[in-house]
């Protein structure tokens, strides 16, 4: 190699270097948690590392990795969904009370998705076509949905879960959940749909500039309405898969729940109009989450000091995001 060629090769190399770290740098905040929470984990305790333990992992996980789908849908567009607890609350009472069981089993896995759908549909409407505030709408359909089933249930918890339900969570192929599958292939069609469908790139033009999107012919009210309709239907399916991993249904499916899908959400690199993560930022995100519970578990350390952690990530991922963009 001449001297000439060296010369070329070193630069080379450096940009390759710089670039490589740009990747990295520009990863969202799950990689590095989940990197963290892994190299931690042999001197926490060794059943953290057993390949057996991680399938349980991510079984745990597929309720909220499908939750957190939806909610990634309504925030690449600016918008936000506050009503998941209320479908979690109200399709777990449908399923597990014992109303449908004089009907076949499809019946009520219809009926969750589409109490889903329908609350999309609603919410939809209330924040696209009347502009009412995201944040209220939501939470007030949350609100009434809570509501209906405490009126219903008369605030005592409901029967068993369905035998042929529990089977979602409890079947597996190769150690890998039914549930676990259901939520990896519901990813793979969303980021499909993400890369090759026009919808994508709306709701990417709509998450960058509404007004700007909407100007160049973009239907910006229809977009967002058609993310919180998809929202709401991916939130029903985690609902019905939330039932299958309950031995005895629920009326308190706890705040909790959206609380989890937004930290997971943004830790995964999508925050309003931001979508940096794809959909395996996300997808990361919650099995760091899963996986970061279940050590402060080992550590003995209950509900609140879980959410103290919680809220703490969801700050540093914020200050992360700020210094990227030079707010901070």
């Amino acid at each position: 190699m001449t001297t000439a060629d060296a010369k070329i090769e070193t630069p080379s190399r450096t940009l390759t270097a710089k670039r490589t770290l740009s990747w990295v740098l520009g990863l969202p905040p799950a990689y590095y948690v989940l990197a963290i929470l892994i190299a931690l984990a042999p001197a926490v305790s060794a059943t953290l590392i057993n390949p057996n333990y991680w399938f349980v992992i991510l079984k745990q996980s597929a309720p909220l990795g499908i939750a957190v789908l939806a909610q990634s849908l309504v925030m690449r567009v600016r918008s936000i969904d506050l009503s998941v607890s209320g479908v979690f609350a109200f399709s777990i009472y449908l399923a597990s009370s014992g109303l449908l069981n004089s009907y076949p089993p499809f019946v009520t896995v219809l009926m969750t998705i589409v109490i889903g759908l329908a609350v999309g549909l609603i919410n939809g409407a209330l924040v696209a076509y009347v502009r009412a505030s995201a944040v209220i709408a939501t939470l007030s359909v949350s609100a009434i949905l809570i509501g209906i089933v405490q009126f219903m249930s008369s605030g005592r918890a409901p029967g068993s879960t369905p035998s042929w339900l529990r089977v979602l969570t409890s079947g597996n192929i190769y150690g890998l959940s039914y549930s676990v599958i259901v939520w990896i292939g519901i990813s793979v069609v969303v980021a499909l749909a993400f890369r090759f469908l026009i919808l994508g790139r709306y709701f990417r033009a709509v998450g960058d500039n509404p007004r700007a999107a909407e100007i160049t012919g973009i239907p910006l009210a229809r977009t967002i309405f058609v993310s919180h309709t998809l929202a709401g239907t991916l939130t029903g399916i985690a609902a019905l898969v939330q039932v299958s991993a309950l031995a005895v249904g629920t009326i308190k499916p706890g705040f909790d729940t959206f609380m989890n899908a937004l930290a997971a959400t943004i830790l995964g690199g999508v925050t309003f109009g931001v979508d940096r993560g794809g959909v395996a930022g996300p997808f990361v995100a919650v099995v760091a989450f899963s996986f970061l519970f279940a050590m402060l578990t080992v550590f003995g350390i209950q509900e609140p000091g879980k959410l103290i952690v919680q809220g703490g990530i969801i700050a540093l991922a914020a200050i992360i995001y700020g210094a990227r963009v030079g707010r901070v």
